[in-house]
């Protein structure tokens, strides 16, 4: 995935000789892998960000961009999980080099998903929590996102059913106990972010769970908890005595 066009050739230069095109950053990056070889560790977070954009972006300084991006986004899961139109906002990343850092995320992803597999859920809580904050607390505009367990509560699905504005989203309870009916689950976990990070539940948030876990009983599905999530933190309806 290149994102800049190769420089053009001089064209003064003799035609009989073989032309090169010179790379002139080729010095700094080659210093950098060196470093990256003799000590990994030693490296800041922009620096590690900068030889990974190295592979993507051939012919600039990475470093700025590498810069912006993590100023911009925060942290290495930030940036590989920000929407691409937003990467793209940073001068010098274009869809390319946006498509590659969301690959990375979905690298980020699947890891933390690995640490649910074959697990009973409610026992494995923090798992859980570590996994929804890596999967949805770092996103620009509101998602709902549903886990959906069987009857020894391990994972058979999670998707992500709807997505909103930047502030809110409609749980569309039909929607969401359709695909639970269809996946034969048992019970689900309902989780959506708040993208301004804080996680206190809306008037809208509590009055949705309740009429979701009434229909969802109803139906024989258990609404385990409504999670509003964020990068740092989270709130459990459950816990709030939301959900009976």
């Amino acid at each position: 995935m290149i994102e800049n066009k190769r420089p053009k050739i001089n064209t003064k230069t003799n035609p009989a000789e073989p032309q090169k095109i010179v790379n002139k950053h080729l010095g700094h990056r080659a210093r950098l892998r060196a470093k990256f070889r003799k000590s990994a560790a030693a490296l800041l977070d922009y620096e590690i960000l900068e030889l990974f954009l190295f592979h993507l972006i051939p012919y600039k300084d990475t470093k700025l961009i590498a810069k912006e991006l993590l100023d911009t986004f925060k942290s290495f899961e930030g940036v590989a999980l920000a929407e691409p139109c937003n990467l793209c906002k940073i001068r010098g990343v274009g869809a390319s080099t946006a498509l590659a850092l969301n690959i990375l995320g979905e690298i980020f992803v699947r890891k933390a998903r690995q640490h649910l597999q074959n697990a009973n859920l409610l026992n494995s809580w923090e798992a859980v929590i570590e996994y929804c904050q890596v999967h949805d607390g770092l996103r620009g505009t509101e998602n709902v996102h549903v886990l959906f367990l069987n009857k020894r509560f391990h994972l058979i699905a999670d998707e992500v059913l709807f997505s909103g504005t930047v502030d809110e989203t409609p749980i569309y309870l039909r929607e969401i106990l359709k695909r639970a009916l269809e996946l034969n689950a048992s019970s689900i976990i309902v989780v959506h972010n708040h993208p301004s990070g804080n996680t206190t539940p809306s008037r809208a948030d509590i009055e949705q769970t309740q009429k979701l876990s009434y229909a969802a009983k109803a139906v024989g599905i258990t609404l385990q908890d409504h999670i509003i999530i964020s990068p740092q933190t989270y709130t459990s309806l459950r816990a709030m005595g939301t959900i009976d």
